[in-house]
């Protein structure tokens, strides 16, 4: 293969910067570029070990003092010869690095192509290299846990598992009816079920986990509604850490959605500020309040803000302008939490409405002013979306999930046809697209233009 170059590290002015090598010709290039402080020639250099020396453009010209540190094909991360150049992370220094080693005989590398070769030359599985990219996207501590997991083979394990097992029954069945005169032992039915039997929950269990798995990986959709001045925005602020919502004690201030992330309880919540949901003659204000009743359908949870700094009003008709945003929430049909804010104001005495509602999931008292209330909230966040437990991967992407799915089915129906007195070869073809499927999932039949869209995921260098 080309030998390819790429930087390695983000493009800005860092402590240290990396460019990165792979393929036949690392050692050569590399020799285009640096001098061993030490007088050694660079085909002479140890594996695994930096070597401290000059760097050169093409002309000779002294592009910066660093270390150079060299892979061999059975032990660098892509599987072929590999190389790195560590040196001082000005964005123009790693450029003119980067440029010497393309003269010298390298190419761009393209997004992920690294990770790709790495895939290609049988490093990495594809739920590993997938957890390549999910642990460099990850946002919560979380998620980089799970992504930690499954490049360890945490999710390519229970697969393999399964494979093997649907293999082995295909595979004596191929050989009882190829080679009939030879002493084969035939699957039992009875055995054959048990196999499906556990085959069926290993990936049920799996595809259990998706729905946490995409809280994990993307956060949860979280709509702040409330009635106007029920302390929204200062809400979204608290939890950001900065002010990302203007605040004012002018009723109506947001008019439109204001959408930020924060980690809440160890969950990535994707925030939605949302105007004040009221009856009001402004067109501006109008659309505002449909945009928020849209993001309360969109959300996949709902905080619904209540000013606990007062009673409810006499009148009947300020009363329901309040209580209305808890009775959509309630009557969402999504998980929800009623917040009474400005506890730092005190008051609040039996705001708590009485009505024939779906009843949150807690009911907390708090203040973005002071933070109090905040713990009782992380609490409610976590309990709504706990951590994985042990060593327990979570199936974080919507391709192996719809890979999980269609074995899934296939094993059912497979099973289905068994006990149902179906012919052995009704059976062998589920059990078949069931191991296709699989093998989608870890890269073993998975086409090439799949695998090529997986990798555009990537940013280059890696």
């Amino acid at each position: 293969m080309e030998t390819i170059a790429a930087i390695a590290t983000a493009q800005s002015p860092s402590a240290i910067g990396i460019v990165r090598l792979s393929g036949e010709e690392t050692r050569r290039v590399l020799a285009a570029l640096f001098t061993p402080a030490s007088g050694m020639a660079v085909e002479a250099l140890p594996y695994r070990r930096m070597t401290y020396g000059d760097i050169r453009s093409a002309d000779g010209t002294l592009l910066d003092r660093g270390m150079a540190v060299c892979f061999s094909a059975a032990h660098s991360y892509t599987g072929e010869e590999s190389a790195e150049l560590h040196c001082h992370g000005s964005p123009v220094v790693l450029s003119e690095v980067l440029q010497a080693a393309f003269a010298a005989g390298a190419r761009q590398a393209r997004p992920g192509e690294f990770t790709q070769r790495a895939f290609l030359n049988g490093k990495l599985d594809l739920t590993e290299a997938e957890a390549v990219i999910d642990l460099i996207d990850a946002e919560t501590a979380e998620s980089a846990r799970n992504a930690a997991a499954q490049l360890s083979g945490a999710l390519r394990r229970p697969i393999e598992s399964v494979y093997d097992k649907l293999l082995d029954v295909s595979s004596r069945f191929y050989a009882v009816v190829d080679y009939p005169d030879e002493d084969i032992e035939d699957l039992s039915r009875e055995e054959t079920e048990r196999t499906l039997l556990c085959c069926e929950e290993t990936l049920s269990d799996l595809l259990g986990t998706f729905a946490r798995g995409k809280v994990l990986k993307n956060g949860v959709a979280t709509a702040i509604i409330g009635a106007p001045n029920a302390g929204k925005s200062s809400l979204l602020n608290a939890l950001v850490g900065f002010d990302r919502a203007i605040v004012t004690d002018i009723a109506g201030t947001t008019r439109d959605t204001v959408e930020e992330k924060a980690t809440v309880g160890g969950v990535l919540l994707r925030l939605i500020d949302t105007a004040g949901l009221h009856e009001t003659d402004d067109l501006v204000e109008q659309l505002g309040v449909e945009r928020s009743k849209k993001a309360v359908e969109d959300a996949d949870l709902i905080l619904a803000l209540l000013d606990g700094s007062t009673g409810l009003p006499a009148s009947e008709a300020r009363a329901a302008e309040m209580l209305a945003p808890l009775e959509l929430a309630a009557k969402s049909g999504k998980p929800w939490l009623l917040l009474l804010t400005k506890s730092d104001l005190g008051g609040g005495a039996g705001i708590v409405p009485d009505k024939d509602w779906r009843t949150p999931e807690a009911i907390i008292s708090l203040s973005s002013v002071t933070h109090e209330g905040f713990e009782a909230l992380e609490a409610a966040i976590r309990t709504l979306y706990p951590a994985p437990k042990g060593d327990t991967s979570l199936v974080t992407d919507a391709r192996q999930a719809d890979a999980i799915r269609r074995a899934l089915d296939s094993v059912r129906a497979a099973k289905d046809a068994l006990q149902s007195g179906m012919t052995p070869d009704v059976v062998l073809t589920e059990v078949e697209q069931a191991e296709n499927a699989l093998g989608e999932l870890t890269g073993r039949t998975a086409r090439e233009d799949m695998v090529a869209r997986i990798f555009e995921r990537f940013c280059v260098g890696k």
